[in-house]
């Protein structure tokens, strides 16, 4: 992998997981964790969404778009199985 490779990937988590935290409660995480978050989320949705049929094309604009779909997958599901009881994970503090 070549180092303009890991530059976007983590370009594009960062904007994934910045996104995701601005839409499920209007801030981010913090710059390691909306990162965490995007990178996660880009895994998720790179599978998920061509499971159901879904292909948003090539290019960065569609992998963060992707990466932010998969974020708010893994925010959503984070949140039923602490209950909803906001947003704080168990990594040392608050998110």
């Amino acid at each position: 992998m070549s180092g303009e490779s890991l530059l976007i990937i983590l370009v594009v988590g960062l904007i994934a997981g910045w996104l995701a935290g601005q839409i499920v409660q209007g801030t981010g995480f913090g710059i390691v964790r909306d990162l965490i978050i995007g990178i996660i989320g880009a895994f998720i949705g790179s599978w998920l969404l061509p499971q159901l049929g879904i292909h948003l094309g090539v290019g960065v604009i569609a992998a963060i778009i992707n990466a932010t779909i998969g974020a708010l997958i893994l925010l959503l599901i984070v949140r039923l199985v602490r209950g909803g009881g906001g947003w704080r994970f168990g990594w040392g503090g608050h998110w």
